[in-house]
């Protein structure tokens, strides 16, 4: 039969005259022979390629390093309206990370008292800020040149942690969320109030999540004290899009700012991969595409 295809948006120009196959009805359908159709602005928008909202998402696999992907509707959340398309890049698996750990494993309530370890990098900029968006007092680890940086997202006070050891400071948290890995569990314990929280989210520069034996002898170690320690594990939460849902609120109502260290162009990808790797990025790293 003849029909007229269109095989990518724009104007009527793009309207081609072709045979195609006569389609077979389906178990309750009617193959109708059309005698007459019209033309709507229905028509149209669909053939300009009218927008829809823009879109931001945390994948099941794989990732975004291409120019198209394609993502399970069910997992898309409407993009931060006063977000650029770069900054919204930053967002997904980072925030996700931090809002996980802190309200859903770390349980944080409004008045407690949160340290990050790793609060300058990718995880730890959105967390000092969430934590401070839940109500909770935040304080951070980082090093030096990365404390005004890390003050200016909320952080009370600033622990370097090239002078300072933040385990024998004295001081006790309701929530410690570990993203630098860089203390033993033993350790991170003695900052932790009686019935505090650690949450285990990073480790060392090159790894997305801490070294297997630190983390199971730290959950092994869970049922033997009072404390809680507890893995936020992003790769397998099944409420990736309502966590979307949740920053972009956030960030609209101007509480959560993504970081961005650097932005490299999209043939520059290798370079921004080992600029990531070296792990003393503040932020996060974003390609345009």
């Amino acid at each position: 039969m003849k029909a007229f295809v269109l095989r990518s948006y724009g104007s009527p120009d793009h309207l081609d005259l072709a045979a195609v196959d006569t389609p077979v009805p389906a178990p309750g359908e009617v193959l109708v022979r059309v005698r007459a159709t019209s033309v709507n602005p229905y028509d149209w928008h669909y053939m300009r390629g009218e927008p829809r909202d823009d879109v931001f998402a945390l994948l099941e696999r794989g990732g975004g390093f291409a120019e198209y992907v394609s993502v399970p509707e069910r997992m898309l959340a409407r993009k931060p309206g006063n977000l650029s398309y770069e900054q919204a890049a930053a967002v997904p698996m980072a925030a996700v990370t931090a809002l996980l750990g802190l309200r859903d494993v770390g349980r944080t309530e409004p008045g407690q008292q949160v340290l990050v370890n790793g609060a300058s990098g990718g995880i730890g900029t959105f967390a000092v800020q969430i934590a401070r968006a839940l109500g909770a007092r935040a304080d951070a680890v980082c090093s030096s040149p990365n404390a005004d940086l890390v003050r200016s997202l909320g952080a009370a006070d600033v622990i370097d942690y090239t002078r300072e050891d933040f385990t024998r400071r004295g001081r006790r948290y309701d929530v410690l969320l570990d993203v630098a890995g860089s203390r033993r569990v033993s350790a991170c314990r003695r900052v932790l109030t009686p019935r505090g929280t650690l949450v285990l989210v990073g480790g060392p520069a090159g790894r997305w999540l801490q070294p297997a034996g630190h983390v199971f002898a730290s959950l092994a170690m869970g049922p033997l004290v009072s404390q809680r320690i507890a893995l936020a594990d992003t790769v397998s939460c099944p409420a990736k899009k309502q966590i979307l849902m949740t920053l972009t609120t956030l960030i609209e109502d101007g509480k959560v700012t993504p970081v961005i260290s650097r932005t490299y162009p999209f043939h520059d990808i290798a370079e921004a991969v080992r600029y990531q790797e070296q792990g003393h990025a503040p932020g996060k790293v974003v390609v345009t595409i």
